[in-house]
């Protein structure tokens, strides 16, 4: 029997022209500043489901738990903080592909100590919001290409970003949608 997620095959750049079908948000209209508070405001709700018990616990044996999301959204501030890096490095870079799946496996996200997940998740987090902040106008537009050819400024860079953390709070951790979030 697979004990690993399918993996994800869905284009979620739909989110930069659309609302998410699945969960609600719409990141269309937040800009960098904005995404920089959220992602602070949020990590203390990841902290806090990641705290609870039963977080480690997949509620089936194909779907991440608690546990291995937060891991996830760590790594992925991670990714992004530094394709944003690239970004304002170089011109128009092409991203090395990021497979969240390969990355859960690779990382053993479920065998990270909890403590390690909520410490790495609040550095990554507090790290890719100072990089947003630290956006000047002129970098706003700056390009980069991911490896299936999906192109994002750095503005619809961190508003993936932000769908992807907010879109497992809310869809698949079940942390209720706030004002902040």
């Amino acid at each position: 029997m697979n004990d690993q997620p399918s993996p994800d095959t869905k284009d979620w750049t739909v989110v930069l022209s659309e609302t998410c079908t699945e969960c609600g948000i719409d990141v269309r209209a937040l800009n960098t500043t904005q995404i920089a508070e959220l992602v602070r405001a949020a990590t203390g709700h990841f902290t806090r489901v990641l705290a609870a018990p039963g977080a480690g616990d997949r509620p089936a044996p194909a779907v991440w738990s608690t546990h291995e999301y937060c891991a996830h959204v760590a790594e992925m501030y991670r990714v992004m903080q530094e394709r944003l890096g690239l970004m304002l490095d170089q011109d128009a870079p092409e991203f090395a592909n990021w497979d969240q799946d390969e990355a859960a496996i690779r990382g053993a996200y479920a065998h990270i100590h909890s403590a390690e997940v909520a410490r790495s998740l609040e550095e990554s987090a507090e790290g890719f919001a100072t990089a947003l902040e630290a956006l000047t106008d002129e970098q706003i537009p700056r390009m980069g290409t991911r490896s299936n050819g999906a192109v994002f400024s750095t503005a619809t860079l961190a508003q993936y970003a932000w769908h992807d953390a907010a879109h497992h709070l809310h869809h698949d951790l079940g942390v209720a949608r706030t004002a902040e979030s």
